[in-house]
């Protein structure tokens, strides 16, 4: 019995410590981990910087404006002042970084499933940011309200049909300055207006005209008129308006082959035109023939006293020297050699280069602006009578013009056979 005791014994301390703590030595205890406080994730902060990335792409997708940046947010116009906050905001230092973010986490409220903590949407902050453009508010339901701007006040000059206003040239102005869609959608009853006060020129002007030329039809505005609109499919200048208003006046309006009067008003490059632009090749055709033949009906017209004064510098009644003055305003794309079938010692050689075939006077802004203008517009049409009348006589002769020339024909044949 002593022995087995002593065995048991012996046995019970061959026998091994329990593992279990072995095992906790290895682990680290609870108590001390719950007792040490947990460390600044230093990935917290690019956290945040998501955060805001994620609120300023949702601002963005529900916002408005396609051309928005920070530097718009900030609410200055100034193109350059702009560029100067964004190269500011490059080179600041990574502390002054660090505290900006800080102050941004207070400022801006914990972003939970889109929605911020006070109950509003996330882009909610953001958006109404957008409160430095001119006339635009925010609605309790998020929706962006921008007011139309008015047009312009005619202040103490009514506006009157056949007078141009200030305002009809101002606008003008800034429609050079800022050629963009958005804009002139914006500034609408501003266009109106000016498009109104220039319908009402046009067709006083009209009735003008019909007196000097009875050629001339009283054809309705739509006629008359070019639309504001640029056909740019095929233009290296994308701005999609013209910064002037226009109208042509012909036999068939502002289409056709007949010689025009032509009027252009914009601040600084207004002014009024006739005859024919690049016409085609028959009628170039045409007019070297009759310059050709009988370059006397030209001359004739050159030498008029309202063409020397209004559209020759007020040449003297020479005619070479209207023809050098007339040829020299239409030396723009005129020939640099002769035209085919003629001889290079023409005696008319200088009229046979041309393709254009016009005459332009310019205007000052106080010239055409007022009740004055429409008087001196007619004046220069009136002007310009007898050069179109020769125009249409070559390229679109009437057809009595024609029966008259070939009866001419006859009876100077008839008196040649008579004396033989």
């Amino acid at each position: 019995m002593a022995r087995s005791r002593v065995a048991q014994s012996k046995k019970r301390s061959r026998s091994p410590e329990p593992a279990a703590p072995l095992r906790l030595s290895k682990r680290p205890s609870r108590t001390s981990s719950a007792k040490s406080t947990p460390q600044k994730s230093i990935y917290r902060e690019a956290d945040s910087d998501d955060d805001d990335s994620e609120v300023e792409a949702a601002a963005k997708e529900e916002s408005g404006y396609e051309d928005e940046d920070a530097s718009a947010v900030s609410g200055d116009d100034d193109d350059d002042d702009d560029e100067g906050e964004e190269d500011n905001e490059v080179f600041t230092s990574s502390e002054e970084e660090d505290e900006q973010s800080r102050k941004r986490r207070k400022k801006q409220p914990t972003k939970a499933n889109g929605k911020t903590m006070n109950g509003g949407s996330a882009s909610q902050a953001i958006r109404n940011r957008e409160l430095w453009r001119e006339g635009v508010r925010v609605q309790g339901d998020g929706e962006v309200i921008i007011a139309l701007p008015r047009a312009r006040s005619p202040g103490k000059t009514p506006y009157r049909d056949g007078a141009l206003h200030q305002n009809t040239f101002l606008f003008l102005e800034d429609l050079k300055r800022n050629n963009q869609r958005e804009w002139l959608k914006l500034h609408d009853k501003d266009f109106r207006q000016s498009e109104k006060d220039w319908k009402g020129f046009v067709e006083a002007l009209t009735e003008k005209l019909v007196e000097k030329d009875e050629t001339i039809p009283e054809l309705p505005y739509k006629d008359v008129y070019f639309r504001i609109y640029r056909d740019v499919r095929f233009s290296k200048d994308p701005t999609p308006y013209k910064a002037h208003f226009s109208a042509a006046f012909s036999r068939t309006g502002r289409k056709g082959d007949y010689a025009k009067y032509y009027i252009q008003v914009a601040p600084g490059k207004t002014f009024v035109a006739g005859g024919l632009w690049c016409p085609d090749a028959p009628s170039v055709a045409l007019l070297r023939n009759a310059i050709d033949t009988e370059s006397g009906k030209l001359k004739k017209v050159l030498v008029d006293p309202g063409i020397r004064k209004h559209y020759l510098g007020g040449t003297s009644k020479d005619e070479k020297k209207a023809v050098k003055a007339f040829c020299t305003q239409n030396a723009e794309n005129a020939l640099k050699t002769r035209p085919k079938n003629y001889d290079a010692s023409h005696p008319e050689i200088d009229l046979l280069k041309l393709r254009n075939f016009a005459m332009i006077h310019k205007l000052k802004d106080e010239e055409i602006l007022g009740p004055k203008g429409l008087n001196n517009v007619v004046e220069l049409f009136g002007a310009l009578t007898p050069f179109i009348t020769y125009l249409n006589s070559v390229v679109m002769p009437d057809p009595d013009q024609g029966n008259s020339a070939d009866e001419e024909i006859e009876d100077d044949e008839s008196q040649a056979s008579e004396s033989t």
